[in-house]
């Protein structure tokens, strides 16, 4: 999604291994997100977010997903920081990419309710009333994909002001689709793409930022 990312100080070391927990992060979450998409009894995506994955008995697994995958955009946000020395964004992105690293481990800390026959024995329909972990999972969710978005647009304009289009308009393109107002009708998929987007995009930045450094 991007090419190297100019000015940048050569610490391989420290900085190497934070970006690389950084590009991780991603390819883990949707690896642990798939194979329990698949062996979990009742659940369907077009009905479940990923994020109900983290309740009934083996909900500890996506619970251990999104804090490891948080505390890897906690990682990249400490990589930005210390590779990116100079010019737009070297002091924006590395406070958004923490938060979003931040809010995905608070999304797994606060667990959404059981809902529409997930887990398995969960009666259908949405639950009567949220709980206040789901309303805190629902906000720290939301902050963290936000966070990400506007990272993602800041370095379109650290793009565009290099002159570097292809990765300028798809880092931009990537902004603008977590920003996107959730449908109703189709919200657990575009969660799940929301996802995939997100996680490219910070595997794609760290990668990039590893290879410059």
């Amino acid at each position: 999604m991007a090419t190297a990312i100019p000015a940048v100080r050569i610490t391989p070391t420290a900085s190497g291994r934070l970006l690389l927990a950084g590009a991780v992060a991603g390819p883990v979450f949707f690896a642990s997100a798939v194979a329990q998409m698949l062996t979990r009894e009742g659940f369907d995506l077009t009905r479940h977010p990923i994020s109900q994955l983290a309740t009934g008995d083996l909900g500890w697994i996506q619970i251990a997903t999104f804090v490891l995958a948080g505390l890897g955009g906690l990682a990249l946000a400490a990589g930005v920081r210390r590779t990116l020395t100079e010019g737009i964004g070297r002091r924006a992105l590395p406070i958004l990419v923490g938060i979003f690293g931040a809010g995905m481990v608070c999304a797994g800390l606060f667990t959404m309710d059981p809902e529409n026959g997930f887990p398995a024995g969960t009666p259908d329909g949405p639950a009567a009333q949220m709980s206040w972990h789901g309303v805190a999972h629902s906000v720290a969710a939301a902050v963290s994909f936000t966070a990400l978005a506007v990272a993602a647009l800041v370095l379109t304009v650290r793009y565009a002001r290099r002159r570097a289009v292809r990765p300028a308009v798809l880092s931009g393109a990537a902004g603008l689709v977590l920003l996107l107002p959730m449908s109703p009708d189709h919200m657990s998929i575009q969660i799940a793409v929301n996802g995939l987007v997100a996680f490219t995009w910070t595997t794609t930045v760290a990668l990039s930022l590893r290879r410059s450094a």
